[in-house]
């Protein structure tokens, strides 16, 4: 949201933003987002990120003579947020869209070499067709015909099913929902269907169900719908990688005089009547003051922050642990939470369920996940024998997801080709919801070598450790998906019991949903409350 959709400022509104000091604890992508929608009115904002970096799952790393995304390495194109951020960045010439084909799935029992590529349409993996030849393949008849009998089947005229996993094994069966519908909902969410609440996950669903009297009715319904509103890709990228984005980001915050300091993790927010004070582990000028505008890291000890406005975007333990003494009915324990993984579409997704409370969002300790990025000599990837990627039927392979990168992303094939002619990019991610990854404690050089393995067996082409030019490890941790059944009243009561306290704001994945296309709308919307409430609820 640009300062112009906000009131006119006048010219006591401009010294008040001047004179609002704002503190952002955490440097993902809706930290920094939220600094730059308070910085750009004139506040003096200053951003503290624990790490020794910024961007959060938008990471980039130098393997085998390249630079590449090792987290994100895509958006969703819902809604258009992300994409106006990037224009504003004035990066939109620089969107691409992924090549290489449809993705695969791997481990399908019954066919043969165990692969076959991904049905084209259908929503979360529900066809609209049973019959359609792609979709065959992989149910078989049998699954078919049982899919079949959704057409036959009355419809709920009260009320309608909630659970995803629920809704497709009445009305389709297991086949579908083991063979078509579960690895999609482990690659998009990492996450159980019968975890997924449809109304969330696909929004009109169960409305058209009732309207066309079959599921497989309203995939055809929604994917027209899909195809009307929203034409073109799911997902885009930039060309020469996602951390241009955070780039961007850090050097329009440079202009307008933000302080980003790195390695300089909160340690406690306190209220009292001048507003907030942050506590940091590390030395401020000596101790308590502001800061000049710039960045770097902050020197041993203990300083502190004094602020008009605190805005938490850090995961969600943490900013439970920051929040409990201040708002008393968020919870600061987290009960553990189900792990995630990460997927050939670059969304990075958790999973799990935690029982609703009346605290808010449930807690959950952060699950770590692992992506292992390989570089290889490998003339048989020339062909990409199994397009942009692999997901997998559940239980069937060590590794959860393939992206090959270089058949997906036309800019890094180029880069990549420039450098030898065989060479290619693939990304293997280990584990998913209730398993830890196979990677976890491995040596980097086990990871690897694992890694390799899959990916041989995944791409179905012989790979070995020959051609491999070099390989790099990135554990994530994440936060549950928006939805997950139950999630939405969680953090609806978590953003209420935060927006009860005067200048007090939260932004992050655990609140917003995973994905860049939730993260960064959330971050607008919850800074612009802020710095509404700081400038003109005050009055003129």
């Amino acid at each position: 949201m640009s300062p112009d959709a906000s009131p006119p400022f006048s010219a006591e509104l401009i010294e008040r933003a001047r004179d609002t000091r704002v503190v952002v604890v955490g440097g993902g992508i809706a930290g920094l987002v939220a600094a730059w929608e308070c910085a750009r009115i004139g506040m003096d904002v200053t951003v503290l990120e624990a790490s020794s970096r910024v961007g959060g799952a938008i990471r980039t790393a130098e393997v085998g003579g390249l630079t590449l995304d090792v987290g994100a390495e895509s958006y969703a194109t819902r809604g258009g947020h992300v994409r106006r951020l990037i224009d504003e960045l004035g990066l939109g010439a620089e969107v691409v869209a992924p090549s290489g084909g449809r993705a695969w799935l791997g481990g399908i029992p019954g066919v043969p070499g165990g692969a076959a590529p991904l049905p084209a349409g259908g929503v979360l993996g529900i066809p609209a067709n049973p019959f359609d030849p792609d979709v065959r393949r992989i149910i078989g008849w049998s699954g078919a015909w049982r899919a079949y009998l959704d057409r036959l089947r009355p419809v709920l005229t009260i009320g309608h099913t909630h659970s995803l996993g629920s809704l497709v094994s009445t009305r389709m069966g297991s086949r579908v929902l083991d063979r078509l519908v579960a690895p999609v909902v482990q690659g998009v969410y990492s996450a159980r269907p019968a975890d997924i609440d449809v109304d969330l996950a696909a929004p009109g669903l169960n409305a058209a169900l009732t309207r066309t009297g079959s599921l497989s009715g309203a995939v055809s319904v929604l994917s027209a719908e899909r195809a009307t509103k929203a034409p073109g890709g799911a997902v885009e990228g930039i060309r020469g990688g996602m951390q241009r984005i955070v780039d961007a980001l850090l050097a329009r915050l440079d202009e307008l005089g933000v302080t980003v300091l790195t390695e300089a993790p909160a340690t406690a927010l306190r209220r009292n009547a001048d507003g907030w004070q942050v506590d940091i582990e590390g030395t401020l000028g000596g101790g308590t003051g502001t800061l000049a505008p710039g960045t770097g890291t902050v020197a041993p000890g203990m300083g502190t922050l004094a602020a008009e406005a605190v805005i938490v975007a850090t995961e969600e333990r943490m900013a439970r642990a920051l929040l409990h003494p201040s708002v008393p009915a968020l919870d600061a324990g987290a009960r553990e939470a189900p792990t995630g993984t990460y997927t050939p579409t670059g969304t990075y997704a958790p999973t799990g369920t935690d029982a609703p409370g009346a605290s808010g969002a449930s807690p959950g300790v952060a699950p770590e996940i692992e992506v292992v990025s390989l570089v290889l000599d490998a003339p048989a990837l020339d062909a990409a024998p199994r397009g942009s990627g692999v997901l997998t039927v559940p239980g069937s392979y060590t590794a959860k997801a393939l992206t090959h990168a270089t058949a997906k992303w036309a800019w890094l094939a180029e880069a990549a080709r420039a450098l030898a002619p065989h060479r290619h990019v693939v990304r293997v991610s280990f584990g998913s919801q209730g398993e830890p990854a196979a990677t976890a404690g491995l040596t980097d050089e086990d990871a690897a070598a694992l890694a390799l393995t899959e990916a041989s067996a995944l791409l179905g082409v012989p790979l070995d450790s020959s051609q491999l030019v070099g390989a790099h490890r990135e554990r994530y941790t994440q936060s549950q998906p928006a939805s997950v059944i139950g999630r939405e009243a969680q953090t609806a009561a978590a953003r209420a019991h935060i927006a009860a306290m005067p200048g007090l704001g939260i932004v992050g994945a655990w609140v917003s949903g995973t994905g860049l296309a939730q993260v960064v709308p959330d971050a607008l919307t919850e800074s612009e409350r802020v710095r509404t409430a700081l400038l003109w609820d005050r009055g003129p």
